[in-house]
Order: C-alpha cells, then sequence, then structure tokens
C-alpha cells in the first residue's frame, strides 16, 4: 500500500515540530507589499510583520501561491510512489484550493486528492494533524479522505478582533460588516461558518472578549471526547498564553496547541487577534 502524504498551505500555523513529525509539505501564500513579494513565513517573520504594520502608511495585499509551487510539490510525492493528500484554506476566503486543482490537472500521473478544510489557521490545523496521524499509521487515500471530510464537520473555531478595519480593508469582511456601524471600544467575535467569516457577537473589552471565548465553546462542545485544541494569536502572546491556561482547566484536552499568526492571515484580522479552536469526537 503507498503511504499518504500530506501538504497544506501556510495558513494552517502548525508547529514545526509537527511538520517534521509527519513530514507535513507547507505551501506558502503570498504578501505583496509595496511592490515586493514576500513567501508567507518564510521570508517575513510575524514579528518582522507587525513592526512594520504598526508603521506603514499601506495594507498589504494577499495571493494564492503560484500553481508551480504546487504541482513541484505533488509531482516531488508521486514520483517517489506517495499518493498526496491536500487539505486547504476555505475556498471562501482564498483562491488556494483552485490553484492546487489547476496543480493537479497538470499532472498525468499519482493519486491526489484536494480537500477545502472550510477554515484555516489551527482550526484547519487540528483536521490536519487528525490525518496526518492516520496516514502515519498506514491508513489509505480513501481512508485519509474520509477523516479529512469528517474532520470538517468536528472542528470549529471562535475569534475576537480588536478592530474590523482589517478585515473590512482585506474584503473578507462576510457576515461580521454588521458590526461596522459599532462604537470604537466594541471587541467583535466572530466565527468560521460554511468556510465564511460571520458574526458571533460584541463585547465591550478585551478581557469579555477572552471570557466570551470559553464561554461560548463550552455552548458548543458537547461531551464528545477526545477533545483537542488550539490557541491563535497575532501579537498577544501574553493574552493567548493565559487563554490556553484557561481552556485547559476548563476542558479536558487531550492536546493544546499555541500558535501565532502569521502574516497572510494577519493582514486581515490585524494586531490583538485571539483565536480558540477545537476538534472533538475523532
Amino acid at each position: 500500500m503507498k503511504k499518504v502524504k500530506v501538504l497544506t498551505d501556510s495558513t494552517a500555523y502548525l508547529p514545526q515540530t509537527f511538520i517534521d513529525q509527519y513530514q507535513i509539505t507547507v505551501i506558502p501564500l503570498v504578501l505583496i507589499w509595496e511592490g515586493e513579494m514576500y513567501r508567507d513565513g518564510v521570508d517575513i517573520t510575524p514579528e518582522e510583520f507587525y513592526t512594520r504594520l504598526a508603521n506603514s502608511e499601506s495594507l498589504p495585499s494577499t495571493s494564492q501561491p503560484p500553481v508551480m509551487s504546487f504541482k513541484q510539490a505533488f509531482e516531488s510525492w508521486v514520483d517517489q510512489g506517495h499518493d498526496v493528500i491536500a487539505i486547504l484554506i476555505s475556498s471562501q476566503i482564498s483562491g488556494t484550493v483552485d490553484t492546487a486543482i489547476q496543480a493537479k490537472q497538470k499532472l498525468d500521473k499519482g493519486k491526489i486528492e484536494i480537500i477545502d478544510s472550510e477554515s484555516s489557521g489551527m482550526a484547519m490545523g487540528l483536521q490536519i494533524l487528525e490525518v496526518a496521524r492516520a496516514a502515519s499509521q498506514g491508513a489509505s487515500l480513501a481512508e485519509c479522505t474520509s477523516i479529512a471530510e469528517k474532520a470538517k464537520k468536528h472542528s470549529d473555531v471562535i475569534f475576537a478582533v480588536d478592530t474590523l478595519e482589517f478585515l473590512h480593508r482585506g474584503g473578507r469582511i462576510g457576515g461580521a460588516k454588521r458590526f461596522l456601524g459599532s462604537m470604537l471600544n466594541i471587541k467583535p467575535i466572530l466565527e468560521m461558518k460554511d468556510g465564511r467569516i460571520e458574526a458571533v457577537e460584541q463585547v465591550r473589552t478585551q478581557q469579555r472578549a477572552t471570557s466570551r471565548l470559553i464561554q461560548l465553546m463550552k455552548n458548543r462542545v458537547n461531551e464528545e471526547k477526545p477533545l483537542r485544541i488550539a490557541v491563535m494569536h497575532s501579537k498577544a502572546p501574553k493574552r493567548a498564553r493565559m487563554l490556553l491556561d484557561r481552556a485547559e482547566r476548563e476542558f479536558h484536552t487531550e492536546q493544546s496547541i499555541l500558535a501565532e499568526l502569521s502574516p497572510v492571515i494577519g493582514t486581515h484580522v490585524g494586531p490583538g487577534t485571539l483565536a480558540l479552536a477545537w476538534i472533538h469526537g475523532l
């Protein structure tokens, strides 16, 4: 049986230890800033990005990876005798899935499955880890695909942003646009629903937003085990650590992960964002 290799894009924010453990291929999205192109998480670090963002009059734009990046990655694994499953950022907010499909169509060999995660960040990352664990234990491509589709239904993410300015300017605001007329000190809480960014509610302080993320997760998580969680942040490491510690106390988690949002997603959500993602029942 051919061993299945897992591929994703840079918005999964998987810690390097998992990438190394499961030999996951990560294709970087692209950041375009003042005429220069940067590979997400490769040519510009989160620290460099947020420092520059604070002092820049221009907002960068983002783009899906080139078709050739996917084609070369697919071809490399196929030529080594592997099947490939690619789990990628929601097609509702990025053209990455379409780019991967184009790359697959350019190959006349190998078995390649492309999965729209309908999410991003570690909500997608947790889906990927479910598949990667199965693949490492010898699961077939069909089995990995079934696990990926099931993982989508068992994962969720909610997040609080300091401001809607970045989502609005980047055109990814979705259903959260109904919060645009709110007072400046309102902290919107958002979710990924059917691959889109949608509004949940709004609170008045960062502290209240953190508490609501925990409460909203309590309302959504049932008794199905195991429960794996991840907290993500953009330039808010202390608040993220506090949120993760609190989530670990509140829930009986099998795994907890802390991750930082890289420049591509940081461009759209802005600094000060906290996100809580989970997957359960698999």
